[in-house]
């Protein structure tokens, strides 16, 4: 039975202009550092050294600071500090307050607003930490923490507590207890290196963590979650990728929000990833004037494939304090879902979850394509509306009885 209650949107099958425009490459630019060096520019090290760090800094290189900026600014490193990269700063819209990437990186005064539901570790990591620097949240795999600085930082960071320090939270990882603790625990058989940012470490100082653990014979495969091919795209040398290359199976969880950060540089940062034989994955959190619309996200997961990245998850904004203003809901969230199913590829339509408040890990979240259910048939929809019947026994044995013999066509 099939029930059309909707005619269908015949303009997702001509890409509006603005969708086409957000899925260009562009690079990033010189802007203020026109006069630097390649040598210099290109070389992740110098990027870091001349990160934006203070308000003094930021008022020079954008004198359109709002005066919640500005407030926010002063206030920052009492709670996350501030610091974006050169390269990074080149894509702000320095006329537009609501501009997506400056959303994410400039601090705001609203940040210092915590709501009554909001808290300092919303996914419980803290209370699943067996040992300094590891969460075992799920039965067969665990979080290790390996730093707590990262090249940039987001504002709405679940780990806001803990990365760059400015709270007073002072981590100090434990590599060697952390390793013998994922030793002695043979259930565990996936390990995600995280932080802060692990690709901060040095070559050397990364590889001795991927070397201990890959000797180890119940961890099946490594993960590195990273920003950094975002952040500092500069960071993905040919000598990291080599070196990257010799503990396969290794996966990497990249993290964007918004089409225009997947620049020329990042595309080829992620090329050296995808070309080492890492395959790629990316997260995104659903974040208010930065992608919650259709258009952009779509253009983001497009935009992702494009760069040899499967999207893999899009998480609702945790409940850290002093996020609200750049909370999108879940009822826009389901709708970003409806506007990605069935309207671009599969490959493009990552899980849509929520983190469970207080540690109960992550729970998927879609849109009700499942209109009932009984003993004898399933009612389901399709993206465009229309309804279809699915005939189901109560004991899962088809209801159509299989003919005696299968006749088979002549093969020619």
């Amino acid at each position: 039975m099939s029930n059309d209650t909707s005619e269908g949107n015949g303009s997702d099958r001509d890409e509006p202009a603005s969708l086409n425009s957000l899925k260009q490459f562009n690079s990033a630019g010189r802007g203020f550092w026109s006069h630097v060096s390649d040598a210099d520019w290109n070389d992740w090290h110098w990027q870091l050294r001349n990160r934006i760090t203070t308000l003094e800094q930021l008022e020079r290189f954008m004198p359109t600071l709002s005066p919640e900026e500005h407030a926010g600014t002063l206030l920052a490193n009492s709670k996350l500090a501030l610091a974006i990269t050169p390269y990074f700063f080149n894509l702000i819209d320095p006329t537009d307050e609501n501009c997506p990437i400056r959303r994410q990186v400039i601090p705001r005064i609203e940040e210092t607003n915590t709501a009554p539901w909001e808290m300092s570790d919303p996914c419980g990591e803290d209370a699943h930490s067996p040992v300094p620097g590891l969460v075992h949240r799920y039965p067969d795999r665990v979080l290790f923490l390996v730093t707590d600085r990262c090249a940039a930082y987001c504002r709405y960071c679940t780990r806001s507590r803990l990365v760059s320090n400015a709270s007073g939270y002072d981590f100090h990882p434990e590599f060697d207890r952390q390793i013998d603790y994922i030793r002695r625990t043979p259930a565990i058989r996936d390990v995600l290196l995280s932080g802060g940012d692990p690709l901060l470490l040095s070559d050397d100082k990364l590889e001795y963590l991927l070397k201990q653990l890959r000797a180890i014979p119940h961890v099946e495969f490594l993960r590195i979650g990273s920003r950094i091919p975002i952040f500092l795209p500069q960071r993905i040398t040919p000598a990291l990728c080599a070196m990257l290359k010799k503990y396969h199976p290794l996966f990497m969880s990249i993290h964007s929000n918004h089409p225009r950060e997947l620049t020329t540089e990042v595309r080829d940062a992620l090329g050296r990833l995808a070309d080492a034989g890492i395959p790629l994955g990316n997260q995104s959190v659903l974040l208010r004037h930065v992608n919650d619309d259709v258009t952009v996200m779509r253009a983001l997961m497009q935009k992702l494939l494009m760069c040899r990245v499967k999207p893999y998850y899009i998480y609702q904004c945790d409940l850290i304090a002093g996020s609200a203003h750049l909370r999108a809901s879940v009822r826009k969230g389901l709708e970003v879902m409806e506007g990605l199913r069935g309207h671009t590829t599969g490959y493009a339509v990552p899980q849509y979850v929520i983190d469970a408040p207080g540690g109960g890990g992550k729970v998927p979240v879609n849109p009700d394509y499942v209109l009932s259910r009984n003993a004898d048939r399933v009612v389901i929809r399709n993206f465009e509306g229309k309804i279809f019947e699915y005939p189901e026994a109560a004991d899962g044995t088809p209801l159509v009885k299989a003919p005696v013999e299968i006749e088979e066509p002549e093969l020619v």
